[in-house]
């Protein structure tokens, strides 16, 4: 195996600074965090801003995204980039969440719009190992993920696929069979980790499961481990020597000493001994065929 290896960091998200005090937060702290890991050998950089994904208005000012991402595109003008988005609910329209992704792609920001194609209930597990009870859901209905899908074909970006649950590759995996996938998707396998109880479980028969469902695509694909360790639990190794790419960061990881760098430096060890490259921004554009690139 020795085709490159697409590495993605996610800075930030749910994990707060009391966990990891190198959590970057302001625009300033993300863009210098972003280009100490594009340097390091990641080609995706995935962040949020202090507009909440659950419990807020579901609207997200595009303005932090701006004022980060410019100073990153400046020292970095090949950076590939994508924000988060909030969860729905009779609250909001898909139109209205989603309205930051047009600003951004308009502002020509963006490489990738995101779809997250079903609701999750993001459950986790108290101190004692029980379930938690909490009520919290993170919702997407298949007009909303349709329309997120629809718009970023109309915008020319590439599109994030976040899988949490085996329904949502299928949702995914009809667009494809149709021939109606738009061009630069990647999908992402999200494994449910640590105190998590949504999605698979990092073992290597959930992996095979996915790669059983994605067989004969030749849809590009990475893994990341929702509250844990993708390398430390085994899941990143499987997925590079399957031909799969990596997500690591702040956002998905349970480290609470080490920061962004760290964790794609190690992904970057971890691809060398496996024998695969890294792909830069360039590269990984190239790989994924991504509009506009």
């Amino acid at each position: 195996m020795s085709a490159p290896v697409i590495i993605e960091a996610a800075l930030n998200g749910g994990t707060p600074r009391r966990l990891n005090p190198r959590v970057p937060i302001t625009p300033q702290e993300v863009a210098a965090d972003a280009i100490a890991c594009l340097d390091a050998g990641a080609a995706f950089i995935h962040n949020h801003t202090g507009d909440p994904v659950l419990g807020g208005s579901g609207i997200h000012d595009p303005q932090p995204y701006l004022d980060a991402w410019r100073i990153i595109l400046a020292a970095r003008p090949d950076a590939l980039l994508y924000p988060t988005m909030a969860g729905g609910g009779p609250h909001v329209t898909i139109e209205a969440r989603y309205a930051h992704i047009v600003a951004l792609a308009r502002a020509g920001v963006l490489a990738q719009g995101l779809v997250d194609p079903g609701t999750t209930n993001f459950g986790r597990l108290d101190e004692t190992g029980r379930p938690r009870p909490d009520d919290i859901v993170y919702q997407n209905t298949y007009r909303d993920s349709v329309y997120m899908v629809e718009t970023c074909r109309d915008l020319g970006v590439g599109l994030s696929v976040s899988i949490f649950e085996p329904g949502f590759l299928r949702f995914i995996l009809a667009y494809h069979a149709a021939g109606a996938l738009p061009p630069g998707s990647m999908i992402k396998l999200y494994f449910g980790a640590g105190k998590t109880l949504f999605g698979l479980p990092p073992t290597r028969a959930s992996l095979e499961a996915y790669l059983d469902m994605l067989e004969g695509t030749g849809l590009p694909w990475l893994v990341s481990a929702q509250g844990g360790d993708v390398v430390a639990c085994g899941l990143a190794r499987l997925a590079l020597e399957r031909g799969g790419h990596l997500q690591v960061g702040l956002e998905p990881s349970a480290d609470r000493t080490r920061g962004n760098v760290d964790l794609v430096r190690e992904a970057v060890a971890l691809a060398a001994d496996v024998g695969r490259p890294v792909a830069d921004c360039a590269g990984a554009a190239k790989l994924l065929g991504l509009p506009g690139r």
